[in-house]
Parts: structure tokens; C-alpha cells; sequence
């Protein structure tokens, strides 16, 4: 790369000083010379946002280049002169595109948006050229053809029949007329993903409650109190507190605080976000339904979520929506009776008003501590985040064998990155880990896993993975550290799970590696992990009082697992409604797109209960409008939690840290990414087929 850039000075020498000023800009972009830190870690403190668009285009001509050279080639289509070219087509595009998206999710500076018009649009089109390239689809299409005659392994073949479909999915195989409708439907897609984000980060950042009166505090912990007094004093606000909708801040007001009158306020600025003004995304919306109609009816679909399920396990929105409907009708049986608890404790006390949506948090913790004489408060010091952290690595070393080594001299993006060397106990590499916890302006809500570079064979051999979780957790206070709520430690090990099947990936390819895997099974890893967040011989490992270094008592213990199943109605009634109203919306026509009329009616049709509200309402679901990712494709975060379920009631049969179940779930699910059929490999690990009553039982819907 060094040798192409001097050669390129050397030309530009001999015509304009400004293309010499271009060369030499281009060799002192980051992007554009070899990585020099410890696992090629991006060199981040030299990254600025006038390196992204500059390295893009070089990234995009070495694309095209070897692009090229692979539809150009005379000899007949094969494994190694068409597939793996493309598996590492343009590493430096790979390289600019990962870093982009890892810093438009969690450091979206005003000048990082800014470049977003320009830059989304490029890596859009960087994909159709090579995804609606005929030429380059007839020679894959060759190979897929010829799979019987030619001498390749499973996995080779699985790479081949993947890169197949992919193209397919994409539009490779469509008439020039219409690839050229799905360019333009893709690239409006991208505008509009665009500014449904970015309304989103802005109407988030936007709303806050000042609070005057310290009476109206009552019932918050200390650590909520302290990080509002933090918030108001960053906004000039001395003296007073300030809560936000980020969850840190938003959760703990609907759970404890004793003022009916501000869970509502909260409640309201969170159910309404992104919906009036000139943040609101419902034209947005309205826009992105239709176009996604459009494009289903392109690619010949009915509808957009038939063209999105036809890729996974589920086969069909009918299929996928069938299986929620299998836990939203038990669990608003379940909900039903939790809201009856709730009355009856707020009739008990002459409290003289139904129970409405911001009250579900607060007496829900009210009937728990009644019930099981526990309050999540206090438990809650026992999980100090540096702990929480421990605990994690300790189940990954137990599990899977591997270790935890802090660099701290590695490149960091920002100053509260940990950056740690994976090992096996051999002290052989395994994988760079990533953690950035706490929430900032620049960051979006929520919690996720993605990778840096993903592991894999590279032209220049083999490769491990750099991968990074990125959440949203509580931050400390002048007088308390970092101390997490249950929900908190659960999305940590959540989120450590996905991190897991990442770098523990042996798959040889990259495309088939880690967490590339078919969407309704990629949360299998993720999901299965929060079991162990709870579990007694783990908890006395992490689960230490911040002030006294005390082991967290038996007796917490025990109530925070009888209280395991309580309010589950309302965790699954909001999530497999969520879930429902995705798939909906996927099977929309795109015609007269009413937004706030069509979650009524989607409510309605299913009988979704008046205290409990969607998990996440179109304005502000992300998931499925912010991007394509999981758009008619959030029900997986449920089917994969029948998955998770049937494997976790083998390791409670055979014990937590069982060393041939472990063995097999790290040989079988965590190594393995796409290299089999999922199904085939859930069955060599678990011994049958899925069994969705597992989650019934798991949540306490059946016996």
C-alpha cells in the first residue's frame, strides 16, 4: 500500500500542486496506512472527521479495481477466483465503514453528522455496484450451480450457497429496470434511516424534567438523586435535579419516585418521543413503509416482512407471528393478574385511581416487596459495575476458558474505553475486547455488540476479531461508584454473550463467522448468558457492597430468585407485542400510511392491556426504522428466546459450569457462526429439535 502511494506522489509531482496536496493528505490519513498497534487495533486518536469521506473514495476505487479483476477474469468461475476475492474485496473499505458506524452509534459529534449526508449515500452506492453487478453475479451463480462438480468442503460450499442467496436477497438476480427502481428505493431508504436517527438522538436529547422541590424526590435511590444533581449542575441548574430519557435516568423515576405526577411526565416524554415538531418521525415513517412496500413488490413479495422472514429460521411473517401470539396470550393472562395485585394494593390504601401505564413500574416493585419481602434497591449495591465486569469474565473463563488482560496503552476512541487482550489459558490470543459503558449526548440509547474487524482468513492470513460492547449504564457520583440496576447487570451479560460468540468464532471465513448468523438465532448467545447474572454460585463471585466488600447474603439471594418470574407478563406482553406490531407493519401495503392510527389498531386487534404500552413505539423504535436490521425481524429477540430457554434447562440438568455441556454450546454455537444450518447445529448441542414450551416454563406460563 506504501509503494502505491509513493508512486502516486511521484505523478502528481509532475502535474498540479494540488493533486501533490491530495497525495499527501491521502498518506497521512490514518485509514490509509497499516495499522501499527498491538492487533491492529484503528489508531483512533489520529482518526479526525476529515480522514472518513477521503479514505471512503480510496476504498471504494480499490473496491472497483478488484471488482474487476474478478468479472474480468477468463478462466471459468471458481471457489478461489470468485468467492474468496470477495470475502476480502476492499479492506479498506471495511476498515472506514466499521469505524464510521461504531462513531455515528456512539460518538456523533456534530461534525460526524454533518459528513452523514454525503457519506451514507457513498457506502449505498459502494454496495449496489457490487451487489447489482450482473456480471458478477453469473459467475457466483456459476459456481452455485456447479457445486457438485467441484472439490469443496461443507463449509466452502455453505460460503458459496450464502454469498448466493445474499445476492439474490439484494436484487442481483432483477431485470436492469428493475435494479435501477431498487437503487432508488434503497438510496431514499438511506435519507430516510438518516433522519429518523437523527431526530431521534435530538428529541431525545431534548427532553428533560428539572425538578425544584427535593419533597419530590421521595422514594428515588441516592445514586438516582446524585446523578439528576450531576445533570443539573452540567446545565447550570446548581441546586436543583434534572432526570432525562436516557434509561439510567428515566427507569429509576418510573420505578421508585413517590410523585405520581412526575412517573407521568416521564412516562408522557418518553411514549410521545419523536412524534410533534420538528423532531417528529412520523413523516418519516409514513415514507419508509411505503418505500419498503415498494421494495418487496420489486423483489416479488406480497409484502415486506414475507420478503424478510423467507431469509431465516422463521420462513414466514405467519410463522413468526404465530410464535408470539403463543406467548402474548399467556402473558396477558399473566398481566391481568398482575395489574389485579396492583390495584388491590393502591385500594388498600385508599389510593382512589386505576392503575395507569407510569404506575406499572412503581407498584409492580410495591406487590414484589410485599410478596417476597424484596426491593431490587437493595440489591442494587451489591452490583458495582467494575464487579458486574469480574463476574462476566469469571463465567467466560469457567465456560469457555478464557481470560481477560487490561492494555490500557491501547488506542482508545474516548478516555472511559477498557480495552482488554483475550486469551485462552495457554495465553495464546484470542480476540480484542472493547467496553464503553456510560451514556452521553453523542451516544444513541440502548445497548449493543458489533465488531471492528471481524476474524476470519485475509489476504494476509489469519485474523482475530476486535469487537466492543457499547451501553448505557449508570454513572458514578461524586459519592457512589457505578452501581447497576438487575436490569443493568442482565443487559450487560446480555450484551457480553453476543461479544462472546464473536471472539470465540473458529469459522474460517469470514462470512460466516461470529455473529453472522441468521437474525432469529443470532440472540440465542446473548440471551442465554443473563441466566448466569443470577445465579447464586455466581452472584457470591461478583456480588460484592461497594462500601463494605460484603458478599452479597444468602437470604438476597434466595428472594431475588423466588421473585425470578414476578412481572413477567409485563416484560413479555410488552415485548411480544412490540414484536407483533413490527410484523405488522412489515405486511403494510404502503398505501394511506397513518402512523399513530395503525399502532392503535395493531393494539386493538391483539387486545393489548391499557396499563402496558409497546416495548418500543414507532417514533422511537429503532430497531426497525432506524435501519433494516431487525425491521420485520424483532420478533427474533423471542424465538430466539425459545432457543436459549431449551439450552439453559440442559445446563440447570446437568449443572451451570458443566464441562461437557459448556464445552459443547462454546463447540457447537459459540465457534461454529454460520458454518451449518443453525437448526442443525441447536440439535447437535441440545439433542432435539427446539422446544418452545421450554419458554413457557422458563417464564412460569406452564408447568
Amino acid at each position: 500500500m506504501k509503494h502505491k502511494f509513493l508512486t502516486f506522489a511521484a505523478a502528481a509531482m509532475m502535474l498540479t500542486p494540488q493533486l501533490a496536496t491530495d497525495v499527501v493528505a491521502q498518506e497521512s490519513n490514518p485509514f490509509l496506512k497499516p495499522y501499527t498497534a498491538k492487533y491492529e487495533i484503528p489508531p483512533f486518536e489520529e482518526i479526525k472527521t476529515e480522514h472518513f469521506i477521503p479514505a471512503l473514495k480510496v476504498g471504494i476505487e480499490e473496491q472497483t479495481k478488484n471488482l474487476e479483476a474478478i468479472v474480468n477474469n477468463p478462466e471459468a468461475p471458481t471457489f478461489d477466483n470468485t468467492i474468496m476475492p470477495l470475502e476480502n474485496l476492499s479492506p479498506i473499505l471495511d476498515r472506514v465503514v466499521a469505524v464510521y458506524y461504531h462513531y455515528d452509534n456512539a460518538m456523533s459529534s456534530p461534525e460526524h453528522a454533518a459528513i452523514a449526508d454525503e457519506i451514507v449515500p457513498m457506502i449505498m452506492g459502494a454496495s449496489n455496484e457490487v451487489m447489482l453487478n450482473d456480471a458478477l453475479f453469473q459467475r457466483i451463480k456459476s459456481v452455485y450451480d456447479n457445486l457438485g462438480k467441484m472439490k469443496l468442503d461443507a463449509v466452502q460450499k455453505r460460503v458459496v450457497e450464502k454469498y448466493y442467496r445474499r445476492f439474490a436477497e439484494q436484487g442481483a438476480a432483477l431485470s436492469a429496470e428493475k435494479k435501477e427502481e431498487l437503487v432508488k428505493v434503497n438510496n431514499e431508504l438511506s435519507k430516510l434511516f438518516i433522519q429518523y436517527n437523527r431526530n431521534l438522538l435530538k428529541a431525545t436529547n431534548d427532553f428533560f424534567i428539572v425538578v425544584y422541590n427535593e419533597a419530590d424526590l421521595a422514594g428515588l435511590p441516592a445514586s438516582s438523586i446524585g446523578t439528576a444533581a450531576d445533570e443539573a449542575k452540567a446545565r447550570n441548574l446548581d441546586g436543583l435535579w434534572v432526570f432525562t430519557l436516557h434509561a439510567p435516568s428515566r427507569l429509576p423515576v418510573l420505578q421508585y419516585a413517590d410523585n405520581r405526577g412526575l412517573r407521568e411526565a416521564m412516562y408522557k416524554g418518553y411514549t410521545t418521543l419523536a412524534t410533534t415538531g420538528e423532531t417528529s418521525n412520523i413523516p418519516v415513517i409514513e415514507q419508509i413503509v411505503a418505500l419498503r412496500a415498494q421494495k418487496a413488490a420489486i423483489m416479488g413479495f406480497d409484502n415486506f416482512a414475507q420478503m424478510m422472514t423467507s431469509r431465516v429460521m422463521a420462513g414466514t411473517p405467519e410463522a413468526a407471528e404465530d410464535l408470539m401470539m403463543q406467548v402474548f396470550t399467556p402473558a396477558t393472562k399473566r398481566a391481568a393478574e398482575e395489574v389485579k395485585d396492583m390495584q388491590a394494593y393502591v385500594d388498600a390504601r385508599n389510593g382512589g385511581f386505576k392503575i395507569a401505564p407510569w404506575d406499572y413500574y412503581y407498584y409492580a416493585e410495591k406487590v414484589k416487596k410485599e410478596k417476597f419481602n424484596f426491593d431490587e434497591a437493595d440489591v442494587r449495591p451489591y452490583f458495582e459495575l467494575n464487579n458486574v465486569v469480574k463476574g462476566m469474565f469469571y463465567v467466560a473463563e469457567r465456560l469457555f476458558g478464557i481470560k481477560f488482560v487490561e492494555m490500557p496503552d491501547a488506542p482508545k476512541y474516548m478516555n472511559e474505553v477498557t480495552v482488554y487482550d483475550v486469551q485462552d489459558l495457554k495465553g495464546n490470543h484470542v480476540a480484542v475486547f472493547m467496553t464503553d459503558f456510560f451514556p452521553r449526548a453523542s451516544k444513541r440509547q440502548g445497548a449493543w455488540m458489533e465488531q471492528l474487524q471481524s476474524a476470519g482468513l485475509y489476504a494476509d492470513g489469519m485474523k482475530r476479531p476486535i469487537v466492543y460492547n457499547v451501553c448505557n449504564f449508570t454513572r458514578p457520583t461524586a459519592d457512589t461508584p457505578a452501581l447497576l440496576t438487575l436490569d443493568e447487570v442482565e443487559t450487560a451479560f446480555h450484551e457480553f454473550g453476543h461479544a462472546l460468540q464473536g471472539m470465540l468464532t473458529q469459522a474460517k471465513y469470514k462470512s460466516l463467522a461470529g455473529t453472522n448468523v441468521d437474525r432469529d438465532y443470532v440472540e440465542l448467545c446473548s440471551q442465554i448468558l443473563e441466566h448466569w447474572a443470577t445465579e447464586p454460585e455466581v452472584l457470591k463471585q461478583y456480588a460484592k457492597h461497594y462500601q463494605t466488600g460484603e458478599v452479597i447474603p444468602q437470604d438476597l439471594i434466595d428472594k431475588l430468585n423466588a421473585s425470578g418470574t414476578f412481572n413477567q407478563g409485563f416484560v413479555s406482553t410488552e415485548l411480544a407485542g412490540a414484536s407483533i406490531l413490527d410484523l405488522k407493519w412489515g405486511r403494510h401495503d404502503g398505501k394511506n400510511v397513518d402512523v399513530m392510527g395503525f399502532e392503535k389498531k395493531v393494539a386493538d386487534e391483539i387486545g393489548m392491556p391499557d396499563e402496558i404500552t409497546f416495548r418500543y413505539r414507532s417514533p422511537y423504535f429503532k430497531h426497525i426504522f432506524g435501519d433494516d436490521g431487525y425491521a420485520s425481524g424483532y420478533y427474533t429477540y423471542i424465538w430466539a428466546q425459545v432457543l436459549e430457554a431449551d439450552a439453559w434447562e440442559l445446563f440447570m440438568q446437568k449443572g451451570i459450569f458443566d464441562k461437557k455441556t459448556a464445552a459443547n454450546f462454546k463447540k457447537y454455537i459459540m465457534e461454529s457462526g454460520d458454518t451449518e444450518d443453525p437448526t442443525v447445529l441447536f440439535e447437535k448441542f441440545r439433542g432435539h429439535k427446539p422446544d418452545a414450551a421450554a419458554l413457557l416454563r422458563l417464564r412460569g406460563f406452564a408447568e
